[in-house]
């Protein structure tokens, strides 16, 4: 069996990674996915959330995923998102206040809002930051 596999991270404006991964860790809609060389063909969703991929040599990459899906075959892995970013991208301020924004709507009666549209915001914001979390947990930064 081979000790790595292609993998491919890509949103809608372009490719974010390409290259040898022995593992895809993220969240799918199926539960959570442990990919390695040699897996099942598959096809999930993909919950917004941070995607680990172990390089070739055992280093460590995070990124955020905001939904959308992921393929496995034989021999390339691919992941689709709307929005996809490295960790180290992502502004934590923003997010941070992203999500206090669209809390703050949610708790407003007054005003006119679409719920489930600031709930997935919400959530989006709240998967980016755990995503910046689990980057630093792994670089220590």
């Amino acid at each position: 069996m081979a000790s790595t596999v292609q993998c491919s991270i890509v949103s809608a404006e372009e490719e974010i990674f390409s290259g040898a991964v022995e593992m895809v860790v993220a969240s799918g809609t199926i539960g959570e996915l442990g990919i390695m060389p040699g897996h099942t063909p598959l096809l999930s969703g993909v919950k917004p959330g941070p995607v680990r991929l172990i390089l070739e040599g055992g280093e460590e990459e995070v990124f955020f995923a905001s939904g959308g899906y992921i393929e496995v075959q034989p021999n390339h892995i691919t992941i689709l998102a709307d929005t996809a970013l490295r960790a180290a991208d992502i502004d934590e301020a923003a997010a941070a206040q992203a999500q206090q924004e669209a809390e703050q709507q949610l708790s407003d009666v007054q005003a006119e809002i679409d719920f489930a549209r600031v709930n997935a915001d919400i959530a989006e914001q709240a998967a980016m930051l755990r995503t910046l979390r689990k980057h630093r947990e792994l670089t220590g930064n």
